[in-house]
């Protein structure tokens, strides 16, 4: 048994640096599992690739691609909309429609890997959404319930509930927040909380 596993951890190992890696400098998200002083690990960090504007003279180097911090998850929420996680990720596709099979390398359990995992424009803006709402959630089961809702968006329902979240200005992202939280998790409270988590957990 002991054998089994280390083989297939060792697979795990080939299949990220020789499919997986070479991916992560051009995806437009990327998923980082690593750890974080003071948080409990893992932490889950999305980020997203944008173009910097350097100013330079020369054409070719005005602009380069980065990455931003867009939200992290750990501890209990992430426990919480881990299940919901697994099934965001497991839709990401290669070039040709193949799944990527990012979603096994944040198994319910202990998660081992660190390191960063290539997102498409769904699954990082899905994500982004969540890792923002759920903060100052503190009912768990309005975090999962959030998390649950968001996963069944559309690419363009996602793109464009993260813009109205985030790119409003301090005052318009906090009242656009708190709405989604409200529209999405319910009142705290409300016994349909748990029926609605009853159904999408299946």
């Amino acid at each position: 048994m002991t054998n089994d596993r280390n083989k297939a951890a060792s697979d795990w190992r080939r299949y990220y640096q020789h499919r997986l890696l070479p991916r992560v400098a051009a995806a437009p998200w990327v998923l980082r599992v690593t750890e974080v002083k003071d948080k409990p690990s893992p932490v889950l960090i999305i980020k997203e690739r944008y173009t910097l504007d350097t100013g330079a003279d020369n054409a070719d180097d005005q602009k380069r691609r980065v990455l931003r911090d867009r939200g992290l998850l750990y501890g209990q929420s992430l426990r919480r909309c881990l299940r919901a996680l697994q099934t965001i990720l497991d839709e990401v596709l290669d070039e040709v429609g193949i799944p990527l099979g990012i979603a096994r390398y944040i198994p319910a359990g202990h998660i081992s890997f660190r390191g960063n995992l290539p997102l498409d424009h769904t699954a990082g803006s899905k994500l982004a959404l969540i890792f923002k709402l759920q903060e100052r959630v503190k009912d768990m089961d309005r975090v999962e319930l959030i998390a649950w809702r968001v996963e069944r968006f559309t690419r363009e329902e996602a793109l464009y509930w993260l813009t109205r979240a985030t790119q409003f200005g301090e005052v318009g992202n906090r009242w656009a927040q708190a709405g989604m939280r409200t529209m999405l998790g319910g009142q705290p409270g409300d016994p349909a909380i748990q029926d609605l988590l009853s159904k999408m957990r299946k």
